[in-house]
């Protein structure tokens, strides 16, 4: 069963792009009606559906994300008429629609501004960061340079007395064998 509901929408509405979501949302969920501005502050919703989904659309435009502030709604139901074929933004006159315009572009703008200057600061934060662990990488870098030298030469050090004491070793099995050998020939 279709039903017409007619909601006044009272907060920062006006100049905020508001009616734009308004009637995106209607459209998404079939609604048929429009919206529009009101004197001095406020915004006036007419559409109709079916009550299960009104009382959604109702909920979902109770918007307070900036720079929108819906601070209160009324809504009042009626039985539905056969006026609406689709819905749309009733707009005003053309100069007070482009300032609108400008004014949501400027809050826009300013939200864009305000995002930048955060990441400027992240970015310098993150600038100092490097910078502090580029210092101590080369710090480390030359502290393990100088550390990789001594051991380069404690390791060419060890592997001198390993071969020394391997060619000791082999005269020494070769003077025992040797020795061996003279023994066995004696007994034979």
């Amino acid at each position: 069963m279709q039903t017409r509901t007619e909601i006044i929408v009272k907060g920062e509405v006006q100049r905020v792009g508001y009616r734009d979501v308004v009637e995106r949302t209607a459209r998404k969920m079939k609604l048929t009606g429009f919206v529009e501005n009101m004197k001095p502050y406020d915004v006036r919703i007419i559409c109709k559906g079916d009550k299960t989904i009104l009382n959604s659309f109702i909920e979902q435009i109770r918007i307070k994300e900036y720079p929108v502030d819906v601070e209160h709604l009324d809504v009042s139901f009626q039985d539905a008429t056969g006026e609406f074929n689709y819905f749309e933004i009733k707009r005003g006159d053309m100069v007070e629609e482009l300032g609108e315009r400008l004014d949501i572009a400027n809050a826009k703008m300013t939200q864009m501004v305000q995002k930048q200057d955060v990441m400027v600061e992240k970015m310098d934060y993150n600038t100092s960061i490097l910078k502090e662990n580029t210092y101590i990488l080369k710090e480390f870098k030359h502290e393990t340079g100088e550390n990789l030298s001594s051991l380069t030469n404690i390791m060419e050090k060890h592997d001198n007395d390993a071969q020394k004491r391997i060619a000791s070793l082999t005269v020494e099995i070769s003077e025992i064998k040797e020795r061996l050998s003279r023994v066995e020939s004696a007994i034979s």
